[in-house]
């Protein structure tokens, strides 16, 4: 069968200087997910470009139209650069789009944007509150959660009763067991408290689900309380109040994917990301200086919480 002019030309460029982009890594950008799920969505056939089923290796150049999931893209007809949100959950919310029960879902909060959507970096249980971070990047999604990047987590953690000095030698050292497997804190430190409650601060470098309160049952202690202030780099600014949604700016932005690996090293990039230095580990007794953050951070927008 003769080509059409169109064919002739992709393949020309396709196998010369002009390769185009591959074709996970154009649906990653657009914010559908990471590489190696946007590959296992082609393998699948879940995906076409041009109207034919695509394949692993494909690339696509600027034009052509890519459908997945009843939704399509046109490459290069918009860029539309990541953005990153960082929302204070309260008690109460759910982390999900979509809830059979109508609960209040964190997605709520959220501004509405067209040509993307927004991806949670991490999840917190109904009962769970603190830092929750929306990106529109599935790469960057996906170098912040996958577990071999050991993206360190921080909370502060209130417990009915105190841990005994060997119930912490077990969580820094020796571990806790779960049904799941093995877990260990890279850092816990005693907060003190009043009567029953007693407040600690941990470190751990994974998100399995309910983690720290599972932990802590296995001990025999209930968690009466538990708030996320720091993920990765990025710590909860005490200005941002339980509801409240900060946006980024794109200097921000850029830093954050620079420091995950997604962006140009040599390109300078400046503004006061709300970020802990890599070198910066918890002090005790010293609270206010682990959830403070830069003045310069961008664009707030306060949302009310529902009734």
């Amino acid at each position: 069968m003769r080509k059409s002019a169109k064919e002739s030309i992709k393949e020309e460029l396709c196998g010369g200087t002009l390769r185009g982009e591959k074709l996970q890594k154009v649906m990653a950008q657009s914010g559908f997910g990471s590489r190696r799920m946007m590959e296992e969505w082609i393998a699948s056939g879940r995906v076409s470009v041009n109207g034919e089923l695509a394949t692993l290796g494909m690339r696509v150049l600027n034009g052509d139209i890519i459908k997945v999931n009843r939704q399509v893209i046109c490459v290069g007809k918009k860029y539309h650069p990541a953005r990153i949100l960082l929302y204070h959950k309260p008690d109460g919310e759910i982390v999900s789009c979509d809830d059979p029960g109508k609960r209040a879902t964190v997605f709520d909060k959220l501004p509405k944007i067209r040509g993307q959507k927004w991806i949670a970096i991490g999840r917190l249980d109904i009962n769970t509150s603190g830092l929750l971070i929306f990106t529109t990047s599935g790469e960057l999604a996906n170098c912040l959660m996958h577990p071999r990047f050991e993206v360190e987590r921080e909370y502060a953690v209130r417990l009915q009763g105190t841990l005994t000095d060997e119930q912490i030698n077990q969580l820094l050292k020796q571990g806790v067991a779960l049904t799941d497997g093995l877990i260990k804190y890279e850092i816990l430190q005693d907060e003190g408290g009043e009567g029953l409650n007693h407040w600690y601060r941990l470190i751990l470098k994974e998100g399995r689900n309910r983690v720290v309160r599972r932990t802590f049952e296995a001990l025999g202690l209930t968690v009466s309380r538990l708030m996320r202030v720091r993920f990765g780099v990025i710590k909860l600014p005490p200005r941002l109040k339980r509801g409240m949604v900060l946006e980024l700016n794109e200097s921000e932005v850029a830093h954050l994917m620079r420091w995950a690996g997604l962006a140009d090293d040599n390109k300078e990039l400046s503004g006061n990301l709300p970020i802990a230095r890599e070198t910066d580990r918890y002090k005790p007794n010293d609270s206010n200086r682990s959830l403070r953050a830069s003045q310069g951070v961008a664009k707030r927008m306060h949302i009310k919480q529902k009734k």
